[in-house]
């Protein structure tokens, strides 16, 4: 396994009888016959209306009546598919916000302090952006106007315009490590790692709302569940899990992983939003498990330095790349296991990054190789392998389907 970056990684650091006049014989019999049509006649439009008369129509009516999806947070934006909550992130399901921003991939250069722009068409950088110190993560934004850097040592967020590229003032935010938003579009949430925080704060201005502090140490990766009640969130340095009420903005829930020097890294759901993926580089897998519950997780190895999880346009498969070993695992979320593993030729290290909007092509940078591979998702076959800046992190492809983003390199829902 390749050494520790000395930067970040490895520092220590969701009934009354109406009662009636008696009638004569013949009129009580008229009564009753007419009562008898009466109430034939209102069953029969019951079941030609209301009732479908077979399970045929009873098919029928029920695909066009679909169950509702079950109540989420207020103010989130409906599930368009119970069963599947990346719907949303089909190929060329650009929202009508992003559809005319350039296709680039963003690389923060952790040790560099820049950005590195790729034009994906080309495989080569455009363009080199100076941003704050120890640039982490590229996150859009919740209404996917904005790319926020997170300039984790320099204390500061540099936010990025996708329509031209253009990098604005940065903005004051302290040990910005990691960035979310909440479904509603409420609040940006700021996992401060080494401040043992949870900070959330207005999401345009970044104004801080309210400090959640916690006792696990080293904040870093999250996702929500699916109707967006409660989120997950790993601790790298104390190897533990949190579940924190997003309403509420407290804590849960907190455990311990069960295995002596685990470092959780990015966390996923899966698309029927069952299940969390919590990668574990120093478990060299995935965790599994149950947010509703929050049990003990079990783990699923995969390769050395697991660290991301990105899941593909069509929600069948999830890629994990393997930091520590230059493979990235393809697990099947209908089989649940693995199916493939691809290595990296000539080494390599992957780390964080997305999959392009059509789908094609896994976007991963080489944390400690300097560089920034595109992966063909049909094949494993490495298209090509971009020198970039010192320290590439989480770098974010954009733009991408989806309606809004829940932060780190692109979350869309």
């Amino acid at each position: 396994m390749r050494p520790s970056s000395p930067l970040r990684d490895f520092s220590p650091l969701r009934s009354s009888r109406r009662r009636t006049r008696a009638l004569p014989p013949l009129t009580a019999r008229v009564s009753a016959l007419l009562t008898g049509a009466l109430l034939a006649l209102v069953a029969g439009c019951g079941t030609d209306g209301d009732r479908p008369r077979d399970a045929a129509a009873q098919a029928t009516a029920a695909k066009s009546h679909p169950p509702a999806a079950p109540p989420g947070l207020p103010g989130m934006p409906p599930v368009l598919d119970a069963k599947d909550i990346y719907a949303a992130d089909r190929p060329g399901l650009l929202s009508p916000v992003v559809r005319s921003f350039p296709s680039r991939v963003y690389v923060p250069n952790t040790n560099s302090d820049t950005v590195s722009v790729i034009d994906p068409a080309t495989y080569e950088v455009i363009e080199t952006i100076p941003v704050g110190v120890q640039p982490q993560h590229v996150v859009p934004s919740w209404d996917l106007k904005t790319l926020w850097v997170n300039n984790n040592r320099g204390h500061t967020l540099t936010p990025i315009n996708p329509a031209n590229g253009k990098a604005g003032a940065p903005v004051e935010v302290h040990d910005p490590y990691n960035l979310y938003f909440t479904p509603d579009g409420k609040y940006a949430v700021v996992m401060a790692s080494l401040d043992r925080e949870l900070v959330f704060r207005d999401p345009h201005t970044m104004d801080r709302v309210k400090t959640t502090p916690v006792t696990c140490y080293g904040v870093n990766h999250a996702d929500f569940s699916a109707d967006g009640r409660y989120f997950v969130v790993s601790c790298e340095f104390s190897g533990e899990l949190l579940k924190v009420d997003t309403a509420k903005m407290t804590v849960v829930g907190q455990q311990k992983l069960p295995i002596d020097g685990a470092m959780p890294q990015d966390v996923k759901l899966s698309p029927d939003g069952k299940t969390f993926y919590i990668a574990d580089m120093m478990a060299h897998g995935v965790w599994v498990l149950d947010g509703e519950k929050f049990t003990t997780p079990t783990l699923m190895p995969t390769g050395e330095g697991a660290h991301g999880l990105y899941v593909s346009r069509d929600s069948r498969e999830m890629y994990i790349p393997n930091r520590g070993e230059g493979s990235i695992s393809v697990f099947d979320f209908a089989q649940s296991k693995l199916t493939k593993k691809w290595w990296l030729p000539d080494g390599g290290s992957p780390d964080m990054g997305g999959v392009s909007a059509d789908g094609k092509v896994l976007w991963l940078s080489g944390r400690y190789d300097d560089e920034v591979y595109a992966i063909d998702t049909k094949t494993g076959k490495q298209l090509a392998r971009i020198p970039v800046g010192s320290g590439p992190h989480g770098l974010a492809v954009y733009p991408q389907p989806g309606r809004y983003s829940l932060g780190h390199t692109g979350v869309f829902r």
